[in-house]
């Protein structure tokens, strides 16, 4: 085999049209890779500040519509890592979220790896496509960059599903997927108890909607027309709860309602205004984007939880049943099936407030029915951070993966706590894997329903 050779066609123009489909293997080179040269790209761009000296960049815009940004380290490793964005983020792309987002995982700049971004060609709950942009940007990286001996998906939170699906879309394409805090309950099960959050919410606080605004539904989130804004949200929620004022500056009826909420949710506090405004915001995307106008969520049969009067709330509460169209509209979009047979490496933080940890449950049983459990190992950090956990830990996951990947030499989480101390020197940063932990159902934190 012949080692890695850079490209050196310049770029042109927005890259031209990249065919999404298809997509080959990659092979292991027999020499040490070539760091490519790229000074001469016209797309080249001065780095963020935080990467290692001497990477290179480039960035700019394909055809469908999605930014990206690319990072080549001074000394390259072989292995592209293909990032998979959180969010979802709502409304056009930003140029300016793919940057921060290499800011952010600008580690795996410095563990050698190169570096690939897409902000994906449009916002919102749409997980295929972004799947399909992620892909583009693949394309466009192994055309004119270079050919990397591994190519590695790493998808975090909301694009772990993104990750866990285009794994499943482009099977050729990679060779191992990570997946970091991951969503990966699919969007039929991750937003279940968002929707109890806004129900009881209305039940308790009754001010979204206000008793004065036109009443709907509060599973589409807003009505089409709204103009309702996160701070006017975020002033109604802490009126009722007083969510962002010292404890002891709360009146018993606030103190009772935050209570409520919380206890319901099992989240923090601190957590309480950002999944309203998923449950706000996401909803109105999926129902008015997605479904068709249908209702996906449902929580007919939920008992609800109280501080007090816990018959009065359920009697209170209001109940929806979800419509089986849109619930499989929903699932063929963002519900993975397990269809991946590549190591596959999940870490994510046991106290996560975000993507709670029980979600790994459903990924877990997704695998294991579609005959692929051997494929997956599942680890966990003593951490309550969702964006990001701590720095020894991501070298050690992909040092751990790529050694599954070329050596079959399949981790254990106790094997990736030994890496991860081993990376301690290097890369600093706490490493607070826990290797005895399992998560548990989703059920046993989230309330079961009819489905």
């Amino acid at each position: 085999m012949q080692s890695i050779q850079p490209r050196g066609l310049p770029w042109v123009g927005a890259l031209g049209v990249l065919t999404v489909l298809g997509g080959c293997a990659t092979t292991v080179p027999s020499a040490p890779p070539v760091t490519p040269d790229l000074s001469a790209h016209r797309a080249r761009a001065t780095c963020p500040t935080g990467l290692p000296e001497g990477t290179q960049c480039l960035s700019g815009k394909d055809d469908a519509g999605a930014y990206w940004w690319v990072a080549m380290p001074k000394v390259w490793s072989g292995v592209l890592v293909m990032h998979a964005h959180g969010g979802p983020e709502l409304g056009a792309p930003r140029a300016e979220r793919s940057a921060a987002d290499l800011q952010r995982w600008s580690i795996m700049v410095k563990a050698g790896h190169a570096w690939a971004g897409s902000t994906f060609r449009q916002g919102g709950v749409v997980v295929r496509a972004a799947a399909e942009d992620t892909e583009r940007l693949r394309l466009l990286f192994n055309k004119e960059v270079a050919t990397p001996r591994r190519t590695v998906l790493h998808g975090q939170s909301w694009g772990a599903s993104v990750a866990a699906i285009g794994a499943e879309m482009f099977p050729k394409s990679v060779d191992g997927v990570l997946l970091t805090s991951g969503v990966l309950a699919g969007g039929t099960r991750s937003y279940d108890f968002r929707l109890d959050l806004r129900v009881v919410y209305q039940a308790v606080c009754g001010t979204h909607p206000k008793p004065d605004e036109t009443p709907y539904p509060v599973w589409m989130g807003l009505p089409p027309d709204s103009k309702l804004t996160r701070t006017e949200l975020a002033q109604r929620v802490n009126a009722c709860t007083g969510v962002n004022l010292p404890a002891t500056q709360r009146s018993p009826a606030q103190q009772q309602a935050l209570d409520t909420l919380t206890r319901q949710a099992r989240i923090p506090e601190r957590s309480l205004i950002g999944h309203l405004n998923w449950a706000t915001w996401h909803f109105q995307d999926i129902v008015q984007k997605r479904t068709g106008g249908k209702n996906p969520f449902g929580n007919i049969g939920v008992v609800y939880t109280s501080a007090s009067g816990q018959d009065a709330l359920n009697a209170k509460v209001a109940r929806y049943a979800a419509d089986p169209q849109a619930v499989a509209t929903l699932a063929a979009d963002t519900d993975p099936q397990g269809k991946i047979s590549k190591p596959t490496l999940s870490l994510r933080g046991i106290h996560d407030a975000t993507a709670f940890v029980e979600m790994d449950s459903v990924f877990a049983d997704a695998m294991r029915n579609a005959g692929n459990a051997q494929w997956l190992v599942q680890t966990y950090s003593d951490s309550a951070e969702h964006s990001y956990l701590h720095d020894a830990e991501y070298p050690a996951a992909m040092d751990a993966l790529l050694a599954w990947i070329e050596r079959g030499e399949k981790p254990t989480p106790q094997s990736l706590l030994q890496r991860c101390k081993a990376a301690q020197p290097t890369f600093g940063g706490d490493c607070k894997l826990v290797p005895e932990y399992r998560a548990a159902a989703l059920e046993t934190r989230v309330a079961p329903r009819q489905r």
